[in-house]
């Protein structure tokens, strides 16, 4: 991220993609906009399909710049309550503090009504498939 200051440029590095892929997400539902642009990653990705699959944003599209690629994300939101669907978003796996599991680890976000997604040695998958997968890995974030 390049920020521009009087003659002068910034390159602003952030050492979590990940946690600022959530962040942004996070910012963009709860100020009630409709679509957001995130630089892309090949993770970013996966998540993206992971969140677009289990029903939590309305649709996504990957687009290719000459720079970076680029992520926009439509945010879905409740008809009658005006209310984004994505309650909750938070990192758990950091940086500075991995969290890995086994199989029978994995964790149940909500009872089951919300998602972990979990970075395995298959892939990037939900708790849930993992837990059929018989796989443990990294968990990345709880949604609900």
């Amino acid at each position: 991220m390049i920020i521009e200051n009087r003659n002068r440029k910034f390159i602003y590095m952030y050492t979590d993609p990940i946690a600022d892929y959530l962040t942004r997400i996070r910012n963009a539902a709860s100020a009630g906009h409709r679509v957001v642009e995130i630089p892309a990653s090949n993770l970013k990705k996966e998540m993206t399909k992971i969140l677009f699959d289990q029903g939590f944003i309305l649709s996504y599209k990957f687009e290719e710049n000459k720079v970076q690629d680029s992520i926009k994300i439509a945010l879905k939101y409740d008809k009658e309550t005006k209310q984004p669907v994505i309650r909750n978003i938070e990192r758990i796996s950091k940086p500075g503090l991995r969290k890995y599991v086994s199989s029978s680890e994995l964790p149940r976000v909500l009872n089951g009504l919300g998602i972990a997604i979990v970075s395995t040695s298959k892939g990037v998958m939900t708790n849930k498939k993992a837990r059929q997968e018989n796989v443990g890995g990294e968990v990345l974030c709880h949604v609900y």
